[in-house]
C-alpha cells in the first residue's frame, strides 16, 4: 500500500438502485442473489420501486454528495478525483475500479455510504472491495474509511434536522412531541455477530449512541429507538420493535406528535421514503397523530466535510473527531478484516 499521503482518488461506494421499471427485477435479483428469496416477496419490493416510477433516488443522491465533496476538496486543496461505484446496479463497483487503474491510480481510499459496524452495515463492503480488485487486474489498493457514526459534523447535521422537524409539528402539541429514532432492521443473530468476536451487538449499540448524542444535542431526555425495512421470513428473530408497530404502542400511551429521525440512513433513498414518508406518516394519520420527519444529512454541507475530515484523518494523520468511546472499526487495506472473526454473517438456517 502507497503512503498515506501518495492516496490518488476517492470512491464512493453504495449499494445502488434502479433508473428504471426494467431495471427494477434485476437489481433486486442482485440485491438478494444467493439468499433464495422467494419471487412473490421480490415482486413485493418491487411494487415499492413502481410507485415511484421504478426509479430509486439513491442515485442521484450519491452524485450530489459527490459534487459537494469535490467542492469541499477544492476548498481545503484537497487534489484527488472522486469515483462512484455501487454493489447491485450500475455503475458496479467492478467497473469503476476498472476504470481507476486506466486512469492510472494506484491507491484510493473508499468512502461507504453506511455509518455503521455489523455485516451489511460494514463487511460488506470489505467484500465489494475484494471482489472489485480480483476483477480488475492490477488493481489500485483501496482503503475503506472508518466508521463515522459518532463524527460531530454527522450528529450536528441530524440535530438540526430534528429542531427542523419539531417545528413542522402544530404549535399546540409541539412540548410533547415523542422524538424517535430508526435504523435498518437486521437479524438479531446478525446484530449478536456485529463487531469483533469478543464484542456483542455492535451495530445497535452504534445506533443507540448515535441516537444518544442527537438526542442529547436537542434537549430530549426521553426517546425511542425502532426498527424498519424488515424483510425477512418471519421465522427469525430481526430488531424490534417496527416503527410503525411502535406508532401504535405510542397511541395507546396518549402520544399524539411524533418526530421520526431515521439517523441510520445517510440519505432519502427508498427505505426512507416508502416506510416512513408513506407508511408511518399514513398511519400517523389514521391514528390522529402530528408528523414529522427529519431530514438525512446527505445533502447537508457539513457531510461533505465530514467525508473530508475522514480523508485527512488518513492522509495527514489529522484529529480523529468523535464524540462517544463506541466502539469504531472499519478502516482497512483491500477488504482485509478489522480483526480475526470481526462481523461473521451467521449461517442461514436450511429451508425446508
Amino acid at each position: 500500500m502507497a503512503a498515506a499521503e501518495q492516496v490518488e482518488a476517492l470512491l464512493l461506494l453504495s449499494f445502488g438502485g434502479p433508473e428504471r421499471p426494467e431495471d427494477v427485477m434485476p437489481f433486486l435479483e442482485n440485491v438478494t442473489r444467493g439468499r433464495g428469496i422467494p419471487p412473490e416477496r421480490l415482486a413485493e419490493v418491487a411494487e415499492h420501486y413502481l410507485h415511484f416510477g421504478g426509479v430509486s433516488p439513491i442515485n442521484a443522491l450519491n452524485l450530489d454528495i459527490i459534487k459537494a465533496i469535490e467542492a469541499e476538496f477544492a476548498a481545503r486543496g484537497i487534489d484527488v478525483p472522486v469515483y462512484f461505484g455501487n454493489r447491485n446496479w450500475h455503475p458496479m463497483v467492478e467497473a469503476t475500479v476498472e476504470r481507476m487503474r486506466a486512469d492510472g491510480i494506484r491507491s484510493a481510499l473508499v468512502f461507504p455510504t453506511s455509518a455503521w459496524g455489523g455485516y451489511s452495515g460494514c463487511k460488506q463492503y470489505h467484500e465489494d472491495i475484494v471482489r472489485a480488485r480480483a476483477a480488475v487486474a492490477d488493481a489500485p489498493d483501496l482503503v475503506k474509511l472508518r466508521q463515522y457514526f459518532d463524527h460531530p459534523l454527522f450528529i450536528d447535521a441530524f440535530a438540526d434536522a430534528i429542531r427542523a422537524a419539531v417545528a413542522e409539528i402544530p404549535a399546540d402539541r409541539r412540548d410533547r412531541v415523542r422524538l424517535v429514532f430508526t435504523a435498518h432492521s437486521i437479524p438479531i443473530s446478525a446484530d449478536n455477530a456485529s463487531g469483533p468476536p469478543e464484542v456483542t451487538g455492535l451495530y445497535s449499540a452504534q445506533v443507540a449512541e448515535a441516537a444518544r448524542l442527537c438526542a442529547t444535542a436537542t434537549g430530549f431526555d426521553d426517546y425511542d429507538v425502532v426498527w424498519q425495512s424488515r424483510s425477512g421470513p418471519p421465522q427469525i428473530p430481526w430488531l424490534a420493535p417496527d416503527i410503525v408497530d411502535h406508532l401504535d404502542a405510542l397511541h395507546e400511551q396518549g402520544v399524539d406528535a411524533v418526530v421520526v429521525c431515521p439517523v441510520g440512513f445517510v440519505s432519502d433513498h427508498l427505505e426512507v421514503i416508502w416506510d416512513l414518508d408513506n407508511e408511518a406518516k399514513a398511519r400517523a394519520a389514521e391514528l390522529g397523530m402530528a408528523f414529522a420527519r427529519a431530514a438525512t444529512p446527505g445533502p447537508d454541507p457539513r457531510f461533505a466535510r465530514m467525508v473530508a475530515d475522514l480523508v485527512d484523518e488518513y492522509r495527514k494523520g489529522a484529529t480523529r473527531l468523535r464524540l462517544s468511546a463506541t466502539t469504531s472499526l472499519g478502516c482497512t487495506v483491500n477488504g482485509a478484516p478489522c480483526v480475526v472473526g470481526c462481523c461473521e454473517l451467521p449461517a442461514r438456517p436450511a429451508r425446508s
